[in-house]
This record gives C-alpha cells, sequence and structure tokens, in this order.
C-alpha cells in the first residue's frame, strides 16, 4: 500500500485529536512527539485494513451501479423492439 501522505496541517490537526484522546479517555496527557509516533503507527500498521475496507466497499457499490446501468439499457432495448 502506497505510504498516507498528510499536509502539515492535516497532520497537526490528527496530533491534537491524538493527545486529546489520551487525555480525555486514557487520562494520560501525551506530547507532540509521542502523539505523532501513535499516529504513525496507526496509520502504517491499522490504516491498510481500513483503507482496503474501503476500496472492497467502493467495488461492491460501483459493482450494483453496473448492473444497475445494465438493467436500465436492457429495458430500453426492450421498449426499442415493442
Amino acid at each position: 500500500m502506497k505510504a498516507i501522505e498528510l499536509t502539515k496541517e492535516e497532520k497537526t490537526a490528527l496530533i491534537g485529536r491524538v493527545q486529546h484522546y489520551f487525555d480525555a479517555e486514557l487520562d494520560q496527557k501525551i506530547g507532540l512527539l509521542k502523539a505523532e509516533f501513535v499516529l504513525d503507527f496507526f496509520a502504517k500498521e491499522i490504516g491498510a485494513a481500513y483503507y482496503k475496507q474501503g476500496i472492497d466497499d467502493a467495488q461492491t457499490a460501483l459493482a450494483r451501479r453496473i448492473d444497475d446501468f445494465a438493467e436500465d439499457v436492457y429495458q430500453l432495448q426492450r421498449d426499442a423492439t415493442e
């Protein structure tokens, strides 16, 4: 999988969210560097699973739309011959 590339602004915002989560949910304050390590870990190790699921979902949705389109074309062909 291609590495996830975030803009500096996106990464800064996500690091803030990681820090907030640790503080609010785990009652543990972490610094910027630790939060960045956590973010990088999840992006690399966990992100791939979510990315794969997203691709699978997109393929399923596209297949459904192609089937619907094929049915519409079939109906148009049928209507044209009647």
